[in-house]
C-alpha cells in the first residue's frame, strides 16, 4: 500500500532556524568539522572525549545529542580548466581524473523533547501512525534555556581546540532550486548538495531508497558491546614493535569503512534521579526472582554495579544507540558490505545486528529532527563516559584553502590534496619561518618528493637556487629551461662575481661576499685574517670599481682585477707605506694566481656568458664532479651563496627559495657555516625559505654551529621512511625535538602502502604542532621528470635527443609505455 510522503513525514516546519516535529519537538543542527584521521596522539584523543563528555553534560534533561556522519563513495575531478596549466600540471589532471575517496559530513542534532511526550518504541511510531497530536507543548519556556544550553555545548567543544561547530540556519536545512537541504539528501541518500528527484521508500521486503538498496546494523543491547572500551584504540597496519599508531575508537566504523554509510550515534538525556529510582525498583524486582533464576542473579548484580557507580563516581545514566545504515546500487554488492561492516564491528570487538523489523522505525528516526521518535527499546543503558566512546571522532584529509601550495596524496585513498606548507602554518601561527628540513636515507624518494615541490613552488613564481650532488634535478630544470651549472673537462663550471648587471649597483651585499670569496681562496681553514688584510681588500674592491667606472673598456672578471692589484694597487700600497706585515700582497699574488688566466682554475672566476642570474628564476648547481675538490667545492659554494643572497636582498615582494643538497662538507668550513646561519636566520625576513636534505643525521651533527642554525630555524621538518633506523631512532628524535605522536607517525610511513600503486609516503611536521603523513604520487610523465634512476635517466635523454624536447621525448615514453 502506497502513502504520500508529505502526510506521514515528521518534521512540521523550521522556525528561527530550527527544526519543529509534529510532535513538538525541535532541534538544533550543526554540521562540524573534526579533526584528520590519523592526525591525533593518544592524548589527544583522550582530551577529545573528555570535551565531549564535558559538553554532554551541559544538556538538559529530556533531550537528545544525535551525531550523523556521512560517508559517501566519491570521484575526484579534475580540473582542465587552469588558465595555460603547464605539461606536468595536465599530466597530474589526468591521472587523478575520477580517482575514488569517500566523501565525509557530519551533522549534530541536539532534540529537546516535550515535557511529558509519549516515548516512542517499535510499536509507536509517527511512521505508524496517521495523525500525530502534541500532548503538550511548553517551548514557549523551555526553548530560551535549550538554546542556551546549545550555546553551552557548542563552546566547550570549540574551546577543545579539536573541532569546530557551524549552526545552520534555514537556507541550509530547506532545499531550494540550486541545492539539496538535509532533509532531502536523507529521504534521498545522496552525499552532495545538489537537487536530486524524491525517490520512493519502501520498507518491504527490505528497506529501499530509490535504487539504493539498504542494510542496517546497530548495537541495540549491552550483549553487543565490547568488553572494553576507550577514546583510541591500536591501529595495527600502521604499529611498530615500538610504537602503537592510535585512532579514534570507532574509527573502524567511519573513515575506514570503504562503502557508502551513515553512522548514527544516539544518546537519550533522562531524569538522572528518575532514571536512578526506576533501575533500584528493577533491582528490588530482580532480587525477588533471583533464587528462580541464575540470569536474574546475574542481572541483579549488574544493575546493582551500575547504581553503585553512578553514585559513587557521580556518573550521569544515558540510553544510548548506535547504527550504521549502508546502501549500494548494486545488489551484488550487498554480501560484500555485509562482511566490510561485521568486520569493522569486530575490531571493536563487538558484536553487529542487522536490523530486518525494527529497519524501518530505525531510518525513519535518522530523519534530521526526529530523533525524538526512536524506538527506546533498541536503546541501552549506560553512562555518558562509555557512551562517548562510540562517537566519530574524525574526518579525512582536507585541502588547504591557501591559494599557494603542493599537491600531495591523502593516506588512504591517494586522492590529490592541496597543501600549504610556508604561507599559511606562518599567518596561523604554527610556525616561525617557511625554513625545512628535510631527512630521508637512500632509496626512500627523497629526491623525488623534492623534486615535485621544487616544480609546484616554481609553478607558483617562486625564484629557486638549487645546489644538488648527483643530478637530480637534471630533468625538471631541462623542463622548464633553467639554468644548469656543472662541472666536467671540456665545459667546467664558471662564474663570474665581480659582474654587476644592468640596474644593479655595487652594493654592501655585493662587497662582503666578494671578501669573503677572496679571504677563503688566500686563507686556509685553520687560518686566520688580520683586521688590515680586510680593510686593504675593501681599499682593492673600492679602487677596482673606481676603475671600471672610468674605463668602459674593461670588462669585470677576476682576471681584470687580478691585473689591477698587480699594478694600480701595487702602486697604492707603496705610496700608502703599508707594511708587508699588515698586508703581504705578494702573498696574496702567488695565492689566486691558480684563477688568473693561464692558470690551473682560470675559468672559474671568469665566466662571460649566463652573467646575470638575478632574474633567472630557475638555477641549479650541479657539484657532484667537484663535492671532494678541497679548492673548488668551498669556492663554487660561496658563490652560490652569494648568488642566493643577492636575489633575496633585491627581489622584492618574490618569493625565493634555496635547496642545498649533500653539500655538507663545504658547511664544516667556519666562514660556510656562517653563511648558513645567518641565511636560516635571515631568510624569512625576505619572502624566502631555505631548505636542507640529507640522508644521515651524523651530517648535521658533524658541526654545531650549523647544527643549531638549521634545526632550530626549520619550523617545518619533512622526514621520508626511517624503517631502517626505527631501532636507533631515539637519536633522530631528540635532535629533531620530534614527540611521542610523531615518532609513531614516522615509524609507520611505508608500513601499508596499496600495492596496486606505485608511490611513497612522507611524514611533515608544521612546527611540531600539526603533523601527517601523506603519499607522493604522481602521474607517470611527472616520474620521468624526476627519477634518478641511471637507466631511465638515460633513456629520457635519449628520447629529448631524438624529439627535440625532453617534454616531447617524454610523451613519447608515455605514448609507448600505454600502447
Amino acid at each position: 500500500m502506497e502513502r504520500l510522503l508529505e502526510k506521514h513525514f515528521p518534521i512540521l516546519s523550521i522556525e528561527q532556524d530550527c527544526i519543529l516535529s509534529k510532535m513538538g519537538d525541535i532541534t538544533v543542527a550543526y554540521q562540524a568539522i573534526l579533526p584528520e584521521i590519523f592526525t591525533l596522539s593518544d592524548r589527544d584523543y583522550e582530551a577529545f572525549h573528555q570535551a565531549w563528555i564535558k559538553a554532554i553534560k551541559t544538556l538538559p534533561k529530556n533531550s537528545i545529542l544525535h551525531k550523523q556522519d556521512w560517508f559517501t563513495e566519491c570521484n575526484h575531478q579534475a580540473n582542465f580548466s587552469k588558465d595555460n596549466p603547464s605539461f606536468l600540471n595536465r599530466s597530474s589532471e589526468r591521472f587523478f581524473h575520477e580517482r575514488p575517496f569517500l566523501d565525509h559530513s557530519c551533522y549534530l542534532f541536539l532534540t529537546l523533547k516535550p515535557k511529558n511526550r509519549k516515548q516512542s518504541s517499535s510499536l509507536f511510531s509517527t511512521l505508524l501512525r496517521s495523525h500525530i497530536i502534541p500532548d503538550e507543548l511548553n517551548l514557549p519556556q523551555g526553548l530560551p534555556d535549550f538554546l542556551d544550553a546549545c550555546g553551552q555545548y557548542e563552546r566547550i567543544l570549540y574551546d577543545s581546540g579539536f573541532v569546530s561547530l557551524n549552526r545552520l540556519k534555514e537556507d541550509y536545512l530547506y532545499s531550494n532550486q540550486t541545492q539539496a537541504g538535509i532533509l532531502e539528501k536523507y529521504c534521498s541518500l545522496t552525499g552532495d548538495n545538489r537537487p536530486s528527484w524524491i525517490s520512493d521508500i519502501s520498507f518491504k521486503p527490505s528497506l529501499q531508497v530509490g535504487n539504493k538498496s539498504c542494510r542496517i546494523f546497530s548495537i541495540s543491547e549491552t550483549d553487543d558491546l565490547p568488553l572494553l572500551c576507550g577514546s583510541r584504540i591500536n591501529y595495527d597496519k600502521y604499529s611498530t614493535d615500538t610504537t602503537k599508531f592510535s585512532v579514534g575508537f570507532a574509527s573502524s566504523l567511519g573513515q575506514l569503512l570503504p562503502c557508502n554509510h551513515i553512522y548514527n550515534q544516539y544518546l537519550f538525556i533522562g531524569d538522572t534521579q528518575q532514571t536512578l529510582k526506576d533501575l533500584e525498583s528493577k533491582r528490588l524486582r530482580l532480587q525477588s526472582l533471583a533464587n528462580y533464576s541464575r540470569e536474574n542473579a546475574i542481572a541483579r548484580d549488574a544493575t546493582n554495579d551500575f547504581l553503585n557507580e553512578a553514585i559513587s563516581q557521580q556518573r550521569i545514566p544515558v540510553k544510548a544507540h548506535f547504527n550504521i545504515l549502508a546502501w549500494t546500487e548494486d545488489t551484488n554488492q550487498l554480501s560484500e558490505i555485509k562482511k566490510q561492516v561485521g568486520s569493522a564491528f569486530s575490531q571493536m570487538e563487538a558484536s553487529v545486528k542487522e536490523e530486518t523489523v525494527g529497519a524501518p522505525q530505525l531510518f525513519w528516526a535518522g530523519i534530521p529532527g526526529n530523533s525524538a521518535d526512536f524506538p527506546m527499546n533498541d536503546s541501552f543503558d549506560t553512562f555518558v563516559e562509555q557512551a562517548s566512546c562510540f562517537l566519530n571522532l574524525e574526518t579525512g584529509y582536507q585541502n588547504s584553502i591557501s591559494p599557494f601550495g603542493i599537491r600531495l596524496g591523502d593516506r588512504q585513498t591517494g586522492r590529490p590534496i592541496h597543501v600549504d606548507l610556508s604561507d599559511e602554518p606562518v599567518k596561523q601561527g604554527i610556525c616561525t619561518n617557511r625554513n625545512k628540513f628535510i631527512l630521508g636515507p637512500s632509496g626512500s624518494g627523497k629526491s623525488f618528493f623534492t623534486n615535485h615541490l621544487i616544480r609546484s613552488y616554481y609553478e607558483q613564481g617562486t625564484h629557486v637556487v638549487l645546489v644538488d650532488v648527483g643530478n637530480s634535478y637534471k630533468g625538471l630544470c631541462d623542463m622548464v629551461k633553467g639554468y644548469y651549472f656543472t662541472y666536467d673537462e671540456k665545459n667546467p663550471i664558471r662564474f663570474n662575481p665581480f659582474f654587476i648587471s644592468e640596474g644593479d649597483q655595487l652594493d654592501t651585499e655585493k662587497k662582503e661576499s666578494i671578501k669573503t670569496l677572496l679571504l677563503a681562496l688566500w686563507k686556509k681553514d685553520n687560518e686566520t685574517f688580520k683586521r688590515s688584510e680586510y680593510v686593504a681588500l675593501s681599499n682593492a674592491l673600492k679602487g677596482y670599481y673606481e676603475k671600471l667606472d672610468s674605463d668602459k673598456s674593461l670588462f669585470p672578471s677576476f682576471n681584470s682585477f687580478y691585473e689591477y692589484l698587480q699594478l694600480d694597487f701595487q702602486e697604492t700600497l707603496t705610496s700608502d707605506k703599508v707594511k708587508e706585515k699588515d698586508f703581504d700582497i705578494g702573498n696574496f699574488l702567488y695565492v689566486l694566481r691558480p684563477y688568473y688566466k693561464g692558470g690551473e682554475f682560470d675559468y672559474l672566476l671568469n665566466a662571460s656568458e649566463n652573467l646575470d642570474l638575478l632574474q633567472e628564476r630557475f638555477i641549479v648547481f650541479e657539484l657532484d664532479n667537484i663535492k671532494d675538490h678541497p679548492i673548488l667545492f668551498p669556492v663554487v659554494t660561496i658563490i652560490i651563496m652569494e648568488v642566493f643572497i643577492n636575489k633575496m636582498r633585491k627581489l622584492k615582494g618574490i618569493r625565493k627559495l634555496i635547496l642545498i643538497e649533500e653539500a655538507w662538507k663545504a658547511i664544516a668550513k667556519e666562514g660556510m657555516a656562517e653563511y648558513i646561519k645567518y641565511l636560516f636566520k635571515t631568510v624569512r625576513k625576505f619572502y624566502g625559505e631555505a631548505i636542507v636534505v640529507t640522508q644521515e643525521v651524523e651530517d648535521i651533527i658533524s658541526s654545531p654551529i650549523v647544527k643549531q642554525a638549521i634545526i632550530n630555524n626549520s619550523d617545518c621538518k619533512i622526514l621520508l621512511d626511517q624503517s631502517k633506523y626505527q631501532n636507533k631512532f631515539d637519536q633522530i628524535q631528540q635532535l629533531l625535538g620530534l614527540t611521542d605522536k610523531e615518532r609513531a607517525m614516522v615509524l609507520s610511513v611505508n608500513k601499508a602502502n596499496d600495492p596496486k600503486r606505485k608511490y611513497k609516503e612522507v611524514f611533515i611536521s608544521l612546527g611540531g604542532t600539526l603533523s601527517k603523513v601523506y603519499r607522493t604520487e604522481v602521474s607517470k610523465e611527472e616520474y620521468l621528470a624526476y627519477t634518478t634512476e641511471e637507466t631511465e635517466k638515460i633513456k629520457v635523454m635519449q628520447y629529448a635527443d631524438r624529439f627535440g624536447s625532453i617534454q616531447k621525448g617524454i610523451a613519447a615514453l608515455c605514448a609507448e609505455s600505454t600502447t
